[in-house]
């Protein structure tokens, strides 16, 4: 069994700890906006490499301004919330990752997914989408319980 005492509890999982949820909801929402700010600077190069296209092609390169924000966000999603530390660079300093309830490890794929279904929920319950954490167990988003996701704490 793969069961510690904690401050005298037995918690046999970590996913189990209500402790492991302390102060996530606030967290999550500063570690999304460093994030966005990171994907912000990190299109600028890009966008001025579509500039640069758009006056070569005499404006039609110009298109791919509706598809750099979202290409850029989704790569950075996959290689950071993918990655091993199932984290982003603002939720690595926010102290939180993402964990599945199955216990299998956050790929790339499921990191897009879980973006996406993000994104989703916000265009139809914008400003209600954190409301539901409010109610829920683990403080859980709604692609969190439509995925089996949990954000818990890595400093607990």
């Amino acid at each position: 069994m793969n069961a510690r005492v904690l401050d005298g509890e037995i918690i046999t999982a970590r996913l189990d700890d209500i402790r492991a949820y302390d102060g996530v909801r606030t967290r999550r929402i500063f570690a999304f906006l460093i994030d966005y700010l990171i994907v912000g600077l990190i299109s600028i190069p890009f966008a001025i490499v579509v500039l640069l296209l758009g006056l070569i092609t005499f404006g039609l390169g110009w298109a791919l301004f509706g598809f750099l924000v979202p290409v850029v966000a989704l790569t950075y999603v996959w290689f950071t919330l993918g990655s091993a530390d199932q984290a982003t660079t603002g939720m690595k300093m926010m102290n939180i990752r993402l964990e599945r309830l199955d216990g299998r490890p956050v790929d790339g794929m499921f990191a897009i997914v879980h973006s996406i279904m993000f994104w989703a929920g916000n265009v139809i319950l914008t400003p209600l989408v954190l409301l539901i954490t409010l109610f829920s167990d683990r403080k859980r988003t709604l692609h969190d319980l439509l995925l089996g996701t949990a954000v818990v704490r890595t400093d607990r």
